[in-house]
């Protein structure tokens, strides 16, 4: 439990900041919805969804750590966007899709950056190490959750960022059809985890990344307390 209570602000943190970066980039291209809703904040709350940012986290990292492997995802509400609204409809609906997914690469970048940072001070002055350990601890789950999170908003399913990025480079007639698979998105969804071994390869790139960080920052982590 003592992870956990680690693991949820920095995932709450991550995917806020997620629709966040659609928020603000929508306003960039000239669509005030999201700013008009109040989504334009990096205040939790307008963003919170009460399943998916709070309930669904708890249940999986409970149930997962009954196997002895503790795991944990989330998902904030999706930021409201007219892609009619932008000066420019197919870079600014390329610019704003991308923009969670290039949010939480970033996000993963400073954490590891300040890991370092606090792995070279604390070492040096031998200065607070048990706290510097904790929040090393708290930034190297903000480079795993933030690089699945770009990665999982990748895979091109119907309503994920993936699927707004894929469609511009679709043929016209095919990619009006793809359009009309996201009302039947979070289904199909469900159904990939029915396909044995199919999600490890849609997020082999979240281990490969995440143990290039890892190894690159490894020796400046601390000791941290029990």
């Amino acid at each position: 439990m003592s992870n956990f209570i680690l693991v949820l602000p920095v995932l709450l943190f991550s995917v806020v900041a997620h629709e966040y970066a659609h928020a603000w980039t929508a306003l960039r291209q000239g669509d005030q919805t999201a700013y008009m809703l109040g989504r334009l904040t990096l205040n939790p709350l307008p963003h919170l969804d009460p399943f998916m940012s709070v309930i669904f986290p708890t249940l999986l990292y409970v149930l997962t750590s009954l196997s002895g492997t503790p795991f944990t995802f989330g998902a904030a509400k999706p930021v409201p966007v007219n892609s009619r609204n932008f000066r420019h409809y197919r870079r600014g609906d390329l610019i704003v899709s991308s923009a969670g997914i290039v949010m939480n690469l970033i996000l993963a970048g400073v954490c590891a950056v300040v890991f370092v940072a606090l792995g070279v001070v604390a070492q040096r002055l031998s200065v607070l190490l048990d706290v510097f350990g904790i929040l090393q601890r708290m930034l190297s789950i903000g480079v795993s959750l933030n690089v699945l999170l770009a990665f999982f908003n990748l895979i091109p399913i119907p309503p994920l960022d993936g699927s707004h990025l894929l469609y511009h480079f679709l043929p016209p007639a095919w990619g009006a059809r793809y359009r009309e698979l996201g009302r039947f998105g979070f289904m199909l969804l469900m159904a990939t985890f029915l396909v044995p071994g199919l999600w490890s390869v849609l997020l082999w790139p979240v281990g490969v990344v995440t143990t290039t960080v890892y190894t690159a920052i490894d020796p400046f982590a601390l000791p941290t307390i029990p």
